[in-house]
């Protein structure tokens, strides 16, 4: 999973492997699409919702534009790749992940959380993250989920909140879906104290975060001080507990550290309540993600760490908060 890493160099202790990605996310596009456009736009995610392709009289009627003036727009859209078009069954269109990342972008600027849109500093098998500026100048994180780029049943299988769905589901209402649990989670965890990035905004696949000081531990080949950031990170693991939720994921990928070696935690999509019935079997798993990790880059263990923090045991720790 991408990490909503600052741009600015690390310490010698906390040397990156390897640089971010860097790629511009074209925003001009925005100026030059007419208001009917985004109309038509609108009516094809609207179709999608039942169909995985959108018959052109249907795009018509959602977007009250006759057949002629939607095919106009639809052209217009195929131009900058924000639909795609098929003509098997029946003559179709669907959005591209391009279509729906410029109807969430677009969604930011009209109520001003975006002025515009920078290089990718994150890309992953679920996610992308672009720097962003708002329109006060401070530079913002922009993850845009992209549930099923790999595999759909890979990815309901991972995520308990998707395996009750059942008939159409496509890569739009996974994405979706993920998106509104991860900013709720930031906003819910912020709101208690823990180090996570703030949760600004959220519109359909897209969530708007502040920009995180750090970099991943992947990325990280040295620590001035292993067994200080273990700790923290163990500790995290307990917190999360008492109040009631479990990470799911919480390893070297989602755990940032910077410059005074200090932890941030992303990436909560796959979180679950304590009350879980695989809990203690997930909340072992991520600890068991933590000794693995720091033992192989860092060659640390907290048991032969006199300063070192024991494993905490989940039936002790597990309580009634947020995830309740």
């Amino acid at each position: 999973n991408p990490a909503t890493a600052a741009a600015a160099p690390p310490p010698a202790s906390c040397a990156p492997r390897t640089a971010p990605a860097a790629m511009k996310f074209d925003v001009n596009v925005l100026r030059y699409i007419e208001k009917d456009a985004w109309r038509v736009l609108v009516s094809v995610e609207m179709g999608m919702k039942n169909h995985e392709l959108v018959p052109v009289e249907l795009v018509s009627a959602i977007s009250g534009l006759k057949h002629g003036g939607a095919f106009k727009y639809i052209r217009d859209l195929l131009k900058h790749k924000l639909v795609h078009h098929e003509n098997q069954k029946y003559d179709g269109y669907r959005l591209t992940p391009l279509g729906y990342d410029f109807l969430a972008i677009k969604a930011f600027v009209n109520r001003g959380a975006i002025a515009g849109v920078g290089r990718r500093i994150g890309v992953g098998k679920e996610s992308d993250v672009f720097e962003v500026v708002n329109e006060e100048g401070e530079t913002l994180a922009l993850k845009l989920h992209r549930l099923g780029r790999t595999s759909f049943r890979a990815v309901k299988s991972k995520r308990d909140y998707l395996k009750s769905t059942t008939t159409h589901t496509n890569w739009l209402y996974l994405s979706r879906l993920a998106a509104l649990k991860e900013h709720a989670f930031m906003k819910a965890l912020g709101d208690n104290g823990f180090p996570v990035p703030r949760a600004v905004d959220v519109n359909r696949h897209a969530v708007l975060m502040s920009m995180v000081d750090g970099h991943p531990l992947t990325q990280v080949q040295k620590l001035g001080d292993p067994g200080k950031v273990y700790a923290q990170c163990v500790d995290q693991l307990v917190q999360l507990a008492k109040c009631g939720l479990i990470h799911c994921d919480f390893n070297e990928f989602n755990i940032l550290v910077n410059e005074e070696q200090e932890i941030t935690v992303i990436d909560f999509p796959q979180m679950v309540s304590s009350n879980h019935y695989n809990a203690q079997e997930l909340f072992d798993r991520d600890l068991k993600c933590l000794h693995k990790f720091f033992l192989r880059r860092y060659n640390y263990r907290a048991d032969l760490d006199e300063r070192g923090v024991p494993d905490p045991v989940f039936a002790a720790v597990a309580g009634g908060g947020v995830g309740h």
